[in-house]
């Protein structure tokens, strides 16, 4: 058993001197007071415990990080900006072609129905003559359809303007029954988006003046 003062033990346990006299409160330490002055009576086991302790206490305690770990951290998040910014191209560079085709189908389909619009307009103008010369009195009425029909079966008005039936067109030219059948379904298939077919009620007319009709009918 060693007598020391508190600063003492406080150095030799390796622990502050308001450690020491908490210590002394609880009764882990043993103390005596000698001509005023406290001092702490230390046994072998008291320091081995207290060292054991103090080692436990700065084994735990976690290394401060070192410059390596900041740089590594540095690396990561580069490379995860980098990730980032070609997302965004990525993103920016599809969002632009998903517009651009946006753009050319709205055009495409502004054309098709333009090219519908004047071969409308073509057949308005042409029923208009045609009623105008044929009606016999002003009381006549005649179906828009049956107008249209008739006026684009008319021979003169097919010499005029170039239009003739699909009908007309494939007796004229003498095809076989076969042949005859492939072409109608595909006049069918594009009567829709092509705008070189025109259809009338549920026949089909040719404008052989405006129109080259050769990958349709081989």
């Amino acid at each position: 058993m060693s007598k020391m003062s508190i600063a003492d033990a406080a150095l030799r346990l390796g622990i502050s001197k308001e450690a020491i006299h908490n210590r002394i409160r609880r009764g882990s330490l043993e103390s005596l007071v000698e001509d005023g002055v406290k001092y702490v009576l230390l046994d072998k086991t008291a320091q081995t415990a207290t060292k054991a302790t103090v080692k436990r206490a700065t084994t735990r305690r976690s290394p401060e990080p070192d410059a390596r770990y900041y740089k590594l951290l540095e690396e990561q998040n580069e490379k995860l900006q980098l990730k980032v910014d070609q997302l965004e191209s990525e993103t920016k560079n599809l969002r632009d072609q998903k517009e651009q085709m946006l753009i050319q189908e709205r055009e495409k389909i502004e054309q098709i129905y333009k090219d519908k619009d004047e071969q409308l307009k073509s057949i308005l103008n042409a029923i208009s003559s045609q009623f105008l010369l044929n009606t016999p009195t002003p009381e006549l009425t005649i179906e828009k359809e049956e107008v249209v029909e008739t006026v684009i079966e008319a021979p003169q008005e097919e010499k005029r303007s170039g239009l003739i039936s699909l009908k007309k067109y494939l007796k004229e030219q003498k095809f076989l029954k076969k042949k005859c059948e492939k072409i109608k379904s595909r006049f069918k298939k594009v009567a829709k988006k092509d705008s070189r077919v025109i259809k009338v009620g549920k026949k089909y007319y040719l404008d052989l003046a405006k129109f080259d009709y050769s990958n349709l009918i081989k």
